[in-house]
């Protein structure tokens, strides 16, 4: 679901709810046909439709959620009718069909009323048992190791071997034809638009990852749903036009030289730490990624030197700030993922501890990703910012990107215009310098307890596709 949906919490829901519901709904089918079909024949039967249905899933996904995307996004109907559509046509059948098997095999197993309290405890400790070894072998052993693909065809395979057990010598066809479909080749799981290629995918531990070429050679990171861009490398260039641009000067609006020792919280595959290392060879970099596999990628396409003066972090943002004793001169927050900031880096207890990490008179610096035109996510930010800093200002660089500053050292475009910089970086210090402005007025403050961020930015996505105004 990620790659066309994203994996946002709304997406996990519609997912959960779904299997849910049609557990429920086998459990109660199970009951009856237990009840008209006393046989294991006829449980087997089941399970094995069950698994070639499943074995299915990974080859009909590709091009019914590209349709899916589609017609829901010409009807602006967004993620979660999609998201619930789609997992309610893949799974919920395969998913109902396994939920039968629990009172099925209760009945099977019942021979006598005194043990049936016993009899039913026993099969329901075995079914939850059985869910958590599938969750934690898929999780952390399959997907990682073989893919999504290989993943569903393994447990189907699984399933399909069991259910044979029972039905008789020719119907082990089934779990061959299932073994045989692990022979084929794993396409793109998403394909890119016209003249670009696809030239790497995973799927990571935490997230669907592609980089694609254009026919010029620039490199794309994309994401999940592939709806924004999470780094960015032009041939023979270190800049990129976009929002990474901002963060090699806004900090010197505050700071009176580039910073000596900088934290980048979010570092994908190291746009912006790469552009520091050419520009700023002296700082100190500590790059914070949750991803691992995204600093790999970094590394094989997206020019990732190691250097002395940068440290690669494999963590989340807010666990690493609380453990690190470094202080720094900036602390960036790149951990924009379209189209949400996650809710416990928006916090004013997030915003507290990044103020202790900084040396007096560091500032932190915020991509604010939102809707074409939506300014209620900077609102909140800038208000919960607000309440631990003294001083936010922002730097609106795109109509989706804003950097938003907190510091408690007032900002200055002037010190920005007469800072001394590489050539390169001058034009682009001119117009940040000219977008420098102050703070949007509103905005509630988040807390650990209530950051109701996904909701927030769902309202502005909703309000944009009907039309209204998203800042309101």
């Amino acid at each position: 679901m990620a790659p066309f949906f994203g994996a946002s919490t709304i997406v996990w829901a519609n997912t959960i709810a779904i299997v849910l519901v049609a557990l429920s709904i086998g459990y109660w089918f199970g009951g009856r046909m237990a009840d008209r079909h006393p046989t294991l024949r006829a449980l087997c039967a089941t399970v094995l439709a069950a698994s070639v249905l499943m074995a299915l899933v990974p080859f009909v996904a590709d091009p019914f959620l590209s349709l899916s995307v589609e017609a829901f996004d010409e009807y602006s109907i967004g993620a979660f009718a999609g998201s619930l559509f789609g997992v309610l046509v893949l799974v919920a059948v395969p998913v109902l069909m396994l939920g039968s098997v629990s009172p099925w095999a209760i009945r099977l197993k019942m021979h006598a009323v005194e043990d049936s309290g016993e009899m039913a405890g026993r099969m329901y400790a075995i079914s939850t048992v059985g869910s958590l070894v599938g969750t934690f072998a898929a999780s952390l052993l399959l997907i990682p190791l073989v893919g999504t693909q290989r993943t569903f065809l393994t447990f189907a395979l699984i399933t399909a071997l069991v259910a044979a057990i029972g039905m008789g010598r020719r119907w082990w066809l089934v779990p061959l034809a299932i073994a045989a479909l692990m022979a084929l080749p794993v396409g793109t799981v998403k394909g890119a638009e016209d003249g670009d290629r696809v030239i790497h995918e995973a799927d990571t531990e935490y997230q669907y990852a592609r980089v694609v070429q254009e026919p010029d050679g620039v490199r794309k990171l994309e994401l999940n749903e592939g709806l924004a861009i999470h780094s960015l490398i032009k041939p023979g260039s270190y800049l990129t036009g976009g929002y990474w641009d901002a963060f090699l000067v806004d900090p010197l609006t505050v700071l009176p030289r580039p910073p000596a020792h900088l934290a980048i919280l979010g570092n994908g595959a190291g746009t912006t730490a790469r552009a520091y290392g050419h520009y700023f060879p002296d700082t100190v970099i500590d790059a914070v990624e949750i991803d691992g596999e995204l600093l790999d990628i970094g590394r094989e396409y997206f020019d990732l030197r190691p250097r002395p003066q940068l440290r690669l972090h494999t963590a989340d943002a807010r666990p690493y700030l609380r453990r690190t004793d470094e202080r720094f001169d900036a602390i960036f927050l790149d951990t924009y993922r379209q189209p949400y900031i996650p809710f416990y880096l928006t916090t004013k207890e997030f915003f507290a501890l990044a103020h202790d990490r900084l040396r007096p008179g560091g500032a932190v610096f915020i991509n604010v990703g939102h809707p074409k035109d939506s300014d209620r996510l900077e609102k909140v930010l800038t208000a919960t910012a607000g309440s631990v800093f003294k001083y936010v200002a922002r730097d609106p660089v795109k109509h989706t990107n804003t950097i938003l500053m907190a510091s408690d050292s007032p900002f200055s475009a002037n010190a920005l215009r007469s800072a001394t910089l590489p050539p390169d970086l001058r034009p682009i210090a001119n117009l940040a310098a000219d977008r420098l402005a102050e703070p949007l007025p509103g905005g509630d403050v988040y807390t650990d307890d209530h950051a109701p961020v996904e909701w927030l930015v769902d309202a502005s996505i909703v309000q944009e596709a009907a039309g209204g105004n998203g800042g309101n």
